[in-house]
């Protein structure tokens, strides 16, 4: 058997393990990969299991089975970074499709990001990210918190971190959706400000070129100036481009306006048919938008040196679980 289809059938055995909410036992990893039409004995699984113990990326939990270690799930994604061109394109569409918030009722599940944080330094710099929220460069001004061993989809709080809460820019997909608006998401990209008004796009990552969300790899990368445009009107903030049909300009601007008075309000700039929007051009018989990034309050931890573990598109969050920022210093105190 060729290298490359014994390292296949070890990706398959983490990825089993990574899908599972429990330990596996052999037979069980090999009955699952049995059904996904890999040729496997459970012997060989067991020989692999062992090769995958020794390097760290899976770990015995005695009679139990095994489980996947932080390295295996980390092995995953590396391995199979070429597949996963065009991911977030697929997570964007998968996310939209499977939020359920009723606008009218103000009730379901939306998109968030969630940024794993220590609440100590979160609340060092909350006076900056407060300030981010009120001169409107995040998605609304509403945020959920998690507390240590809650969890979001495959994410669980640790142990002395907070999961602060984002509201993700896919949530106005959803609720276009809902209203019968498709919705392309194009890039994500720079916004550059002068004097407090947005004057030009400075960088953009195409959603569907990408493995990773382009607006994490602008933080990390120290491409943002969140800083600069609470203090001086002038900076970087991060923003997505949209376009959707000419003909639901009313009905869209007419939703922005909803969505801005409960909370959700994430629409920079709406352009009008067939008109270039900051220079991108838009299709005949299309609208281009701008909308706001919704990691951009956790930028400010970044520009200050703090490292954090951002994760876009984390998870759907019941919209009554979402604070208003001004209470979220008085949260962050209350947790133990």
């Amino acid at each position: 058997m060729t290298s490359d289809k014994i390292e296949k059938k070890k990706l398959a055995i983490l990825e089993v393990l990574k899908n599972s909410t429990s330990p596996l036992s052999g037979s069980k990893i090999t009955e699952s990969l049995n059904i996904a039409a890999y040729d496997i004995s459970e012997r060989t699984v067991r020989l692999y299991l062992q090769q995958l113990d020794n390097a760290g990326l899976t770990k015995s939990e005695g009679k139990r089975g095994r489980v996947i270690t932080e390295d295996g799930r980390h092995e995953i994604g590396s391995s199979r970074i070429l597949e996963r061109v065009g991911y977030m394109s697929s997570k964007i569409d998968q996310m939209t499709y499977q939020m359920n918030f009723d606008l009218s009722l103000r009730s379901g599940t939306v998109v968030v990001n969630t940024t794993l944080v220590d609440r100590e330094v979160l609340l060092g710099r909350i006076d900056q990210i407060k300030k981010v929220f009120s001169m409107g460069y995040a998605m609304g001004y509403l945020v959920g918190v998690l507390k240590p061993g809650e969890k979001i989809e495959d994410l669980t709080i640790p142990e002395g971190k907070v999961g602060l809460c984002t509201v993700c820019s896919i949530t106005l997909n959803g609720v276009l959706l809902k209203h019968g608006i498709p919705v392309r998401s194009l890039f994500c990209g720079l916004m550059e400000l002068y004097n407090y008004k947005a004057v030009r796009l400075a960088e953009i990552i195409n959603y569907d070129g990408t493995s990773l969300d382009p607006l994490e790899l602008f933080i990390r990368g120290g491409r943002t100036d969140y800083t600069g445009a609470i203090s001086t009107g002038s900076g970087y903030i991060g923003i997505g481009f949209r376009e959707f049909p000419a003909e639901s300009y009313d009905i869209v601007v007419s939703l922005a306006e909803k969505l801005k008075m409960i909370g959700l309000g994430g629409f920079m700039e709406i352009g009008r048919a067939g008109q270039a929007l900051f220079n991108i051009p838009v299709p005949e018989g299309c609208i281009g938008a701008v909308v706001v990034g919704g990691l951009n309050p956790v930028a400010i931890l970044e520009e200050n040196g703090i490292r954090v573990e951002a994760k876009a598109l984390a998870g759907l969050l019941p919209f009554n679980q979402l604070i208003h920022y001004e209470e979220l210093e008085g949260v962050l105190r209350n947790i133990k």
